[in-house]
Formats: structure tokens, sequence, C-alpha cells
């Protein structure tokens, strides 16, 4: 009777587990992590914490708003550094040699305008409304972990002049309904081809919302970054100007 009773159990779960549809699981996740109506509110985010790369630790500050803008910054022996910025239309970082600011090449650019305002505050926040698409695979283990397998395919990016697809791989801790993974292949630049992967663990709450502290990064399975957050503010008070290129910025660099 017991073995009966286990059996049973085993397909009641499995039927539970393959019955889920897509949007269940996307509507349990942002329920989870705060419900739809509170991330809606958010108009912008300020992590803080330590950054590890090379085997060398630093502080980071990231700063992202609804209108897609971004800067993070990281202390290097007392310098402060840009390694990324959008200002809205054009995307920089500063050159850790000269120290002066470097814009972007222009396509470089138009991706981040294409993606940074629909990624904030969660890509699968109203994700239909942004064009995106999202198709459950299955369930699939991921580092042992029981998890669904979605695909999420967002607008177009550019590649060398030509559109191309921009699709990335969530993977949905089927106890918890969290992203546990995202997997997608890098599509230009020095790592071009490269299968890059980001484990998020740790959630954690923050004004009554959630979302993982750390994010390790990974080309072809080797760790290239590591990201653990100390603070999270949301709604705090941003000055635009800290977003935009300084005036003793180098020439666009090319993408080779």
């Amino acid at each position: 009777m017991k073995k009966i009773l286990l059996f049973v159990f085993a397909i009641a779960t499995s039927i539970s587990v393959q019955g889920q549809d897509v949007d269940e699981i996307i509507d349990t996740y942002l329920e989870n992590i705060g419900g739809k109506e509170a991330w809606s509110k958010v108009t912008n985010m300020q992590a803080q914490g330590i950054g590890k790369q090379g085997g060398v630790e630093y502080p980071f500050t990231a700063t992202y708003t609804k209108e897609g803008k971004a800067l993070i910054s990281v202390d290097l022996q007392g310098r402060q550094f840009i390694v990324e910025a959008f200002d809205g239309e054009t995307s920089w970082a500063m050159n850790f040699q000269t120290q002066k600011a470097e814009a972007a090449d222009a396509e470089s650019s138009t991706n981040y305008k294409r993606t940074s305002k629909d990624n904030f505050p969660d890509a699968f926040l109203n994700y239909k409304e942004k064009g995106y698409k999202a198709v459950l695979l299955g369930t699939e283990e991921f580092d042992g972990t029981e998890s669904f397998k979605i695909k999420l395919t967002k607008n177009t990016m550019l590649v060398d002049g030509k559109e191309e697809d921009n699709i990335e791989i969530y993977y949905f801790d089927t106890e918890n309904f969290v992203p546990i993974a995202v997997e997608s292949t890098v599509m230009s630049g020095p790592g071009k081809g490269a299968k890059s992967q980001t484990i998020l663990s740790d959630y954690q709450e923050s004004d009554g919302l959630y979302m993982p502290y750390t994010n390790v990064t990974k080309f072809n399975g080797q760790v290239v970054f590591e990201m653990s957050m100390k603070t999270v503010k949301f709604n705090v008070e941003v000055d635009n100007k800290m977003f935009k290129m300084p005036e003793n910025s180098t020439e666009t660099k090319s993408k080779n």
C-alpha cells in the first residue's frame, strides 16, 4: 500500500508540474517577488555591493531607471571608474588607462536602447506588451534542482547591421517559482558565440520586493564575474545628469 501511495503521489506531482502553463508560472513568479502592481510602481533602483573578477574584489554601485538609463561604477584602490553607462541614447564607459569616457559604437548604443527599458525592472513584467514571447519547453534539472525551462524571445538585436533573434533560456525553480539561471549566446564582441550563463541565488527582500542578491556569470562554463549585493533601494532620488557622458570623452569606439 505504501508503494502504491508513493507511486500515486509521484504521478500527481508530475502531472502538476507538467500541467503548468507558462503564464501561470510567470504570474506566480511575479506574485512571489512582490506582485505586478508593486513592481509597476518602481521608477528606479540603486544597488551597492561587492564585485569579483579575475581574483580582484571591489565595491560597486549600480543605478537603473524605468527610462532605461543606467550607470555602474566601481571603486578600485580609491578611484572611481564608470564601467557601464547609458544616458538614453548613448552607451559609454571609462577607459581604465586614459581615465576618460568613451562612447560605444552606434550599434551597441542602439541595442542598449532597445533592451534596457524593457528589461527594467523585470523582463517578464508585462512581457507581452513589450512584444516578447515566452514558451515553456518543459521541465529539466539544473544543478540538481527540478526546473521549468522557459524560452523568452525578446525584440531583435542588431549584429553587424543585421536583425538577429534575441533569445534567453530561463530555469525556474519548480518549488519557489523563481529563476535560478539564465542562458544565452553572446551575440557580438570578443566572446561572440560563447555560451553565457548567469546563476541567480540568495533572494532577499527590500521594501516588499524580492530579487536575487547574488549573480554569477559564466562564459562556456568558466566563471568570469561575480556580484554580491549588500543593499538595494527603490525609487530613490536620482539626478539624471549622472548618466550623461562627460565632456572630456574620446571618439566613438570601433566594435572591432
